[in-house]
Parts: structure tokens; sequence; C-alpha cells
């Protein structure tokens, strides 16, 4: 084999050794990253949740302090 070609072929295989390096680390930021906003979605609809529950323990109460003021002018009005 000539010269050149043994130089091509190193400079080839070091190149592609390069590229599959880049995607590899490349790869991993963006899996990294992607489980940070993963678990960031996950808090917010934890939070979500929370409130909804809060709110809905809430709505269920109205109606029985509604009947329980009712009822209080019942007893005032005679």
């Amino acid at each position: 084999m000539s010269e050149a070609i043994v130089v091509a072929l190193i400079t080839g295989g070091l190149s592609l050794a390069g590229v599959i390096a880049t995607c590899a680390v490349t790869a991993n930021k963006q899996e990294k990253a992607q489980a940070v906003a993963q678990a960031i979605t996950d808090t917010k609809i934890e939070e979500l949740t929370r409130e909804v529950r809060e709110h809905n323990n809430f709505a269920h109460r109205i109606p029985i302090l509604e009947e329980k003021v009712h009822n209080l002018e019942q007893r005032i009005n005679g």
C-alpha cells in the first residue's frame, strides 16, 4: 500500500472515532436534560394535583355551609 492510502485510512478512522464520540456525548447530555425536564414536569403535575384536590374539597364543603346558613336563617327568622 502506498503511504497516502495508509494516511487516508488512519485519518478516516480517527475522524469516524471523533464523530462517534461526539454523538455519544451529545446523546448523554440530551438524556440528562430530558431527565431534568421530566422531573420538573412531574413536580408541577404533583403540585397541580394537590391544588385540584384542595379545591375539590372546598367545592364539596360549600353546599354543606350553605345548608347550615339556611338553617340558621330559618332559626333566626323564626
